[in-house]
């Protein structure tokens, strides 16, 4: 009697097969024709945005006055002598005060109206185009709409208020009232498109979740809170960090509206680095609150990746 064969487990992934000769020359070239495919882009993106800010980055060390580049390294003198100026801190103070502002009125804005868009079936796409028309203006235009409708002293909706009896200034005269001026035209011109944007990312929202839970009973909110929400945490995320950012390069309305004043009382980063650059040729130390600039966006950009890496693991 033979004794019986022993049985070999088959590998779950089979062997790799041996590549010819011609098989490694074809992926080679292949992967030559991809890299010089993509060689122009990436020269492009070096040509724009490495170079110019390596060459930022080394004028924050120097006493660069805009002519003659490069100048002799300073150090960190520049950024000692942004630390120690007290605008600073007002303008870093008002760049956080913004971003409370942009984090919470317009979100929260844009999120129930995207909420309240997806019962309009007919008339969605008009409303749409209406929210997103002030994000499409340039922001001139937005900020002379608002100084001769709703800030002009002489003929706006201040004067009418101030006939009224209510007696009203314009909030762009005033220290307390100057950044939330500014900021209020940015936040009416930014809440469309964050609607528009958190609608779509609604409408991709799987229908039969959504009929699960009206059939087990949950009303509309709690369709909302427990649905949608879920449903669109990632694009809430994203549009979250993209505000982060945008909050620390704010510098058109503030300029276009207050530039700044009164005495810096809105001043921003943007405007503080752009009086350095170009009212008093101190472009080192422009380049110097660049950085800080940029650095606010480097860390929202780190915690984005950080949490969208702990989404997918979970």
């Amino acid at each position: 009697m033979t004794a019986p064969a022993t049985l070999v487990p088959r590998s779950e992934h089979p062997a790799p097969q041996a590549v010819s000769p011609a098989g490694r020359r074809l992926r080679r070239r292949r992967s030559l024709t991809n890299h010089l495919l993509v060689a122009p882009a990436l020269l492009l993106s070096a040509l724009i945005v490495v170079v110019p800010g390596a060459l930022t980055a080394y004028a924050a060390f120097t006493d660069w006055n805009g002519s003659g580049f490069p100048k002799p390294f300073v150090g960190l003198r520049n950024f000692t002598a942004i630390l120690d100026d007290p605008v600073f801190a007002t303008a870093l103070g008002n760049n956080i005060k913004w971003l409370v502002l942009f984090l919470t009125l317009p979100a929260v804005i844009g999120l129930l109206t995207a909420w309240l868009l997806l019962r309009r079936r007919r008339t969605r796409t008009f409303y749409q185009v209406v929210y997103l028309m002030p994000y499409v203006l340039a922001p001139v235009v937005n900020a002379l709409v608002w100084l001769n409708i709703i800030y002009n002293p002489d003929g706006g909706l201040i004067s009418a208020l101030d006939a009224m009896g209510l007696h009203l200034t314009s909030p762009l005269s005033s220290l307390n009232g100057a950044l939330y001026a500014a900021a209020a035209v940015d936040m009416w011109h930014y809440w469309g498109f964050l609607t528009v944007v958190y609608f779509g990312a609604m409408r991709q929202t799987p229908v039969d979740q959504v009929e699960a839970a009206i059939v087990d009973g949950a009303g509309s909110w709690q369709v909302f809170r427990h649905v949608y929400l879920p449903s669109i945490r990632p694009t809430l995320l994203l549009m979250g960090v993209m505000t982060v950012i945008f909050s620390f390069l704010a510098f058109d309305y503030v300029y276009l509206l207050t530039q700044g004043g009164p005495a810096h009382s809105s001043e921003v980063m943007g405007t503080y680095a752009y009086a350095f650059a170009f009212s008093a040729f101190e472009f080192g130390k422009a380049s110097a609150v660049g950085l800080i600039m940029s650095f606010f966006g480097l860390i929202a950009s780190c915690v984005y990746t950080w949490m969208s890496r702990r989404q997918l693991e979970s």
